[in-house]
């Protein structure tokens, strides 16, 4: 097998990519503070046509280099708001419809793998702080809590991984 070369990979331009419909999912980011993460979540959202992401907190917004050295672009592709708190951010989108799903380990939380996706829904995918996790508050707010199972010596992964996890399980339901 030959590798695909970046002519073969036709890439849209972010004008095209702007204009696609996308999947109603929108990642709220809570007081994630590693710029590198920041930028891995909006290449990953890229990837995988997320609505929008919401930065809330201390979550630094673009422009940055720091953002753009994992991002490598998809700042600019990917639509953003930012929010001075996570709890704010969280009632405008239930206000818009959206259940909101705190990604976070807690009593009663429904395992990744079990939760269903109903396609005439639009979500919010909350992430959080890399030490602390989503703030209690926000998990509060939630409509569900989805839980990534793990099964080694950690009982964590990287915030931008776990979101890459969850964002991958609704669109895969899509599709």
């Amino acid at each position: 097998m030959d590798k695909k070369t970046i002519w073969d990979l036709d890439r849209d331009s972010v004008e095209v990519f702007r204009s696609k419909p996308k999947m109603p999912l929108v990642v709220v980011l809570d007081n994630v503070r590693s710029l590198n993460n920041i930028g891995s979540i909006f290449r990953t959202s890229d990837a995988f046509l997320v609505e929008r992401i919401m930065l809330c907190g201390i979550t630094a917004c673009p422009p940055s280099p720091e953002i753009h050295k994992t991002a490598l672009g998809a700042e600019e592709s990917v639509c953003w708001e930012y929010y001075a708190t996570t709890e704010e951010c969280i009632a405008v989108l239930k206000g818009d419809g959206y259940e909101i799903c705190a990604l976070e380990q807690v009593k009663g939380s429904v395992l990744l793998q079990n939760f269903e996706v109903d396609v005439d829904k639009k979500y919010a995918l909350i992430a959080g702080h890399e030490v602390h996790g989503v703030s209690q508050n926000a998990v509060d707010s939630a409509d569900v809590c989805i839980e990534i199972p793990q099964f080694g010596t950690k009982h964590s992964l990287n915030v931008s991984v776990s979101v890459a996890l969850g964002i991958w399980h609704f669109f895969k339901n899509r599709l």
